[in-house]
């Protein structure tokens, strides 16, 4: 089998928000090859800083309703009251050309993923602590305090579902984080590898 012929696999970063799963994914594409970005559309407005395309694939919730109609997502899921879904299109060309989407969506998305692709790798990012979680969320001033308390009681329901996942990885340091992510990765690659030869 030639090396193009190798199907690439998705692979699924999740964390309750403020987890510090966007950071992690951003080094990880940086330093691993074969990963490329898979970005989920929102029905969620744009926060301050965020720019169309580049966060998010920024929709209507209208329009996210029809596209899930039309059967154009892998996955979808309701957070925090806004619409979120993964387009099929992509995943599948990547996963075609011998890369691997990366994912960073939420643990009900997760478990989306591996119905639709069973080879889907799924790690899942815990927080040291509740406790520390909720710093992380306090510190970054980006929502009120009953979107924090909404938010921590849905980082416990989620952190419920992480022994569904093939990873867990606390996540302390981001630097040890970053290293125990690539080598799962790397890992999985090389079993994939093994598999198609």
């Amino acid at each position: 089998m030639s090396e193009t012929a190798i199907r690439g696999f998705p692979v699924v970063i999740s964390a309750p928000s403020g987890g510090g799963k966007d950071t992690v994914a951003a080094t990880l594409l940086k330093e691993v090859e074969f990963l490329k970005l898979s970005r989920s559309m929102t029905s969620r407005p744009m926060r301050t800083g965020e720019s169309r395309g580049r966060e998010y694939i920024f929709t209507t919730k209208e329009e996210f309703e029809t596209l899930k109609a039309a059967g154009r997502f892998v996955e979808t899921a309701e957070v925090h009251g806004h619409l979120y879904g993964t387009p099929k299109e992509f995943i599948e060309e990547t996963c075609a050309s011998g890369l691997c989407p990366l994912l960073v969506i939420d643990v009900q998305g997760g478990m989306l993923m591996k119905d639709y692709d069973p080879a889907t790798v799924l790690i899942f990012l815990m927080p040291p602590s509740m406790r520390e979680l909720e710093k992380r969320l306090r510190g970054r001033e980006t929502d009120p305090p009953e979107e924090i308390k909404t938010r921590l009681e849905n980082a416990r329901k989620e952190i419920e579902m992480a022994p569904k996942y093939d990873y867990i990885i606390v996540n302390e340091r981001l630097d040890q984080t970053v290293s125990d992510v690539r080598q799962a990765i790397l890992e999985a690659w090389s079993k994939a590898r093994n598999t198609n030869h």
